[in-house]
């Protein structure tokens, strides 16, 4: 490929909309562009690039048998309805009606349509255990697209379904696809990554892991432990504490607390700190707009993945009318006495006393809050976000550290969730019908590709993995208007093309610094630099993006000694592989 034919432009300034690096080069390289907020077109290096993480997609999900399929985009409501989640999702799932009035919708995940391909071949225990995927694109309409490839709204993506007859077969596999997950990533150049424990959310299942690259600019907070190896994205992080009671419980006390409303004001006022505090946080519950009120510590957050989980739908925060009988900012859990409201207490509060709390009388507060003695009825259960310097729910240790993520895939046990509810069963070998029990793996090809920038670049563009970059060898004629530089330099080109070599070719008349700095943008592993001066000594230069290899070959020789080069990198990393 001539670069001067390449299609898309590179350019030096920072895109004012660009928040994170990957996007930021992207755009600058000319990999693609926006048509509308979250929905991007792709020219031709990023489609290389993508091209090639979906290969070894294929590979590693063939590797552990898996079926390539092809679902389609748009789908009929009714098998949504079947699952029952044509209601239960919101508005991120696209809906609309063909000409004939029929229900429809885009496809955001495709668990429905997994179900419905195999429902009635899998009617005998013999056929089973099995694994079909596709990589297709999806629409999810998010809220708030962000950061280029890593948060948008139509994307491509690796989703497999697995089938089986018992839990422990289900268990198997999914160690399998666990393992293929990690050779996926060290083999796009993203060993780094981590698997950690999530929230299932909508899919659904008991049991889920996503597998995050840990970058600053990543929008998911994944909590760590210094101590082992526990690793849990926050929304599914076990809050623990150590609770301490006082060993004399004060009185129950009525203050005047006057134009006073937040937490931080009341401990101020009262003189106390706010983890001796009861404070009330109210939600909604989108359904109905019932009200839900929390009663947490203080200086603790609520984790509404949690919360939702535990009420089984969604909430926002509330808005507190003149008729819903609360006492907006003097809300506490001793006399509040409506039978509209779903009152729930986390596990922090939990034996305490001497707290701080509202008294549910505009401009007053109470001390001396027992919660054995004076909320005797409620019950406790985990609605927390775990702390930096938390205790760790595996090995019990005060070493939490919190960092951000960005999701690059996540594996699910999903259970009998979608068989059950679209009726898909098969006779085991007594002849009783059974349900299914399903597995799914997903990875965004394009969040990885972006991952993979974000992991791997300098201030000057991406820097490429080898088995993922858009070409192999940049071969730059620095001086093409120089005859015997032009002629070597196409003779070059010819024979890297010969040995099946991926090329790239900038022989266009431009300045070296404006070749070299497209060079930076595309980020090709390998850069052969040809040049009056490398042309007298009998010489061309090769040197790696990264800066870490550099050296001359003859001009005789280069193609064979580039080709070597390179034969040397993609061994060295099937090496560490194994």
């Amino acid at each position: 490929m001539k670069l001067e034919k390449l299609v898309g432009d590179r350019f030096k300034e920072r895109p004012s909309d660009c928040l994170v690096e990957s996007h930021t080069f992207m755009v600058r390289g000319g990999y693609l562009k926006s048509v509308a907020n979250g929905i991007f077109s792709s020219y031709m290096p990023l489609k290389r690039i993508t091209r090639k993480i979906e290969q070894i997609l294929r590979e590693e999900m063939d590797a552990v048998d898996g079926q390539e399929v092809q679902f389609p985009v748009v789908m009929p409501a009714s098998l949504w309805q079947e699952s029952g989640r044509y209601e239960s999702i919101g508005k991120e799932m696209a809906r609309f009606n063909d000409r004939s009035g029929s229900p429809l919708v885009l496809g955001m995940t495709h668990e429905e349509a997994a179900v419905q391909l195999v429902r009635d071949y899998g009617q005998t225990y013999s056929k089973y255990p099995f694994m079909i995927y596709q990589i297709q694109t999806k629409f999810r309409d998010e809220a708030r697209p962000r950061a280029g490839l890593i948060r948008v709204r139509e994307f491509t993506m690796k989703d497999a379904y697995s089938f089986h007859t018992s839990q422990e077969d289900l268990e198997k596999y999914y160690e399998k696809c666990h393992k293929a997950y990690e050779r996926i990533y060290a083999r796009a150049g993203l060993p780094e990554v981590v698997s950690v424990a999530s929230d299932s959310g909508m899919m659904g299942g008991s049991v889920s892991h996503e597998f995050m690259l840990l970058t600053p600019i990543g929008e998911d907070s994944i909590v760590l432990c210094e101590e082992c190896d526990y690793r849990a994205n926050m929304e599914a992080a076990e809050c623990i504490l150590q609770n301490q009671r006082d060993e004399i419980s004060e009185a129950l006390t009525m203050v005047h607390t006057p134009d006073i409303h937040t937490i931080e004001d009341v401990c101020a006022f009262l003189h106390c700190e706010t983890k001796t505090s009861c404070k009330a946080v109210v939600y909604q519950r989108n359904s109905d707009d019932s009200y839900v009120v929390l009663f947490i510590r203080g200086d603790l957050e609520v984790n509404e993945t949690k919360l939702t989980n535990y009420l089984g739908g969604d909430v926002h925060p509330a808005v507190i009318t003149e008729d819903c009988g609360l006492q907006a900012g003097y809300i506490g859990p001793v006399g509040l006495e409506n039978k509209n409201l779903t009152v729930l207490f986390d596990c922090s509060l939990e034996g305490l006393n001497n707290l701080s709390c509202g008294a549910n009388k505009e401009e007053y507060h109470y001390t001396g809050l027992d919660m054995t003695r004076d909320v005797a009825h409620a019950e406790y259960h985990d609605f927390a976000k775990i702390q930096q310097g938390g205790i760790c729910p595996h090995c019990g240790k005060p070493a939490i550290t919190i960092s951000r993520g960005i999701e690059v895939g996540n594996i699910f046990q999903l259970g009998t969730k979608y068989t059950k509810t679209m009726g898909m069963t098969y006779d085991d070998q007594n002849g009783e019908t059974k349900y299914p029990i399903m597995g799914c793996y997903g990875i965004g090809v394009g969040r990885l590709a972006a991952a993979i920038c974000e992991a791997h670049h300098d201030e000057h563009g991406p820097i490429w993995p080898l088995a993922v970059a858009p070409w192999q060898v940049h071969l730059c004629a620095v001086r093409a208007d120089d005859a015997d530089v032009k002629a070597y330099a196409d003779k070059l080109y010819e024979e890297l093309q010969n040995k099946g070599l991926e090329v790239i070719y900038d022989d266009r008349k431009v300045s070296a610094g404006v070749m070299f700095s497209d060079a930076d943008l595309l980020g090709v592993p390998y850069r052969v630099i040809v040049s009056p001066r490398n042309c007298k000594q009998g010489q061309v230069e090769i040197v790696s993006r990264d800066k870490a290899f550099s050296e001359t070959a003859s001009m005789d020789t280069a193609a064979e000694e580039i080709a070597k080069i390179l034969a040397a990198a993609t061994e060295e990393a099937r090496q560490i592989l194994k």
